[in-house]
């Protein structure tokens, strides 16, 4: 998802949807899954087959350094130190009526409320903005790290995300050197948040967990990376900074993944129509 897309912002898709958390409602989207039909003009491809770029753009949305692009190999990292658990099981997601956020920050929302929902809202809405394709480009990248971090930690990630967004990288993605999709395809990398949690906080920290699918790979006629989905969840540590919730560190896993639908994959004009004709929302808890 795009920042401009997700939160009506004209960022790059680095805020990924705009999920609208002060009283959350639950969203449910139907997402290009398994089927018969010809994936862009060939067989569909087997799951496995793309799991090299699922993984490799995971650890982006991760913040992993480039040492885990060198070392691809699907993850099932957590997040060290063992919390309370906040609940005994999931939150209703019934609208709250408390307002998600009071403004925004590089067209992410910003202005959370210092509690468990305000925590959740936040790590849903910058686990979309990191999941973007505005994470591709160096320009749009800085201003998304620079959006949804602490200070503190920002200089060192960038560094570190520089050189594991090198020109070899986004090769493989199938992208050009400097982050854009080859003429006449479209590059999809939206991050779409399905619930979260918190499993730990204390006063100016937290860390939460959002449950996630993704959609990710290239739309068009030549595409030998067609759009793919995948699940993961991500854990963010946040920190109370500014007034606000910014992530101090964050790791991902695999799952939990349901089973494939039978839904007929759709073509790559539908899918970059779909990408270009449907936005994405603020999250909020």
């Amino acid at each position: 998802m795009s920042l401009g897309d997700e939160h009506g912002h004209g960022g790059e898709p680095g805020g990924r949807p705009d999920e609208s958390f002060g009283g959350s409602g639950q969203t449910r989207t139907r997402l290009p899954g398994s089927g018969d039909a010809d994936v862009y003009g060939g067989a569909r491809r087997p799951v496995r087959n793309s799991r090299s770029l699922i993984t490799v753009v995971g650890v982006v949305v991760l913040l992993i350094a480039a040492i885990a692009f060198a070392n691809r190999g699907g993850g099932d990292d957590t997040t060290s130190g063992a919390g309370t658990e906040a609940a005994a099981g999931a939150e209703p997601t019934a609208a709250t009526g408390v307002k998600p956020v009071k403004g925004k920050a590089g067209g992410i929302p910003s202005g959370y409320a210092k509690d468990e929902q305000g925590a959740q809202s936040a790590a849903a809405n910058y686990a979309v903005a990191l999941g973007s394709d505005g994470m591709f480009k160096a320009a749009t990248r800085r201003d998304i790290v620079q959006s949804v971090h602490d200070p503190a930690v920002v200089d060192g990630l960038l560094s570190n995300l520089d050189k594991a967004y090198s020109p070899g990288f986004l090769a493989n993605v199938g992208l050009n050197p400097d982050g854009t999709a080859p003429t006449g395809l479209t590059f999809v990398s939206r991050t779409v948040p399905v619930g979260t949690k918190v499993t730990e906080q204390n006063g100016d920290t937290a860390t939460v967990e959002v449950w996630c699918t993704g959609l990710v790979g290239l739309a068009g006629p030549k595409s030998t990376k067609p759009v793919t989905e995948t699940w993961f969840t991500i854990i963010e540590k946040l920190k109370w900074v500014g007034n606000d919730w910014k992530i101090e560190s964050s790791s991902q896993k695999e799952g939990p993944t349901p089973v494939n639908g039978d839904n007929r994959a759709s073509s790559a004009d539908e899918i970059a129509g779909a990408v270009a004709g449907y936005g994405g929302f603020t999250y909020a808890r």
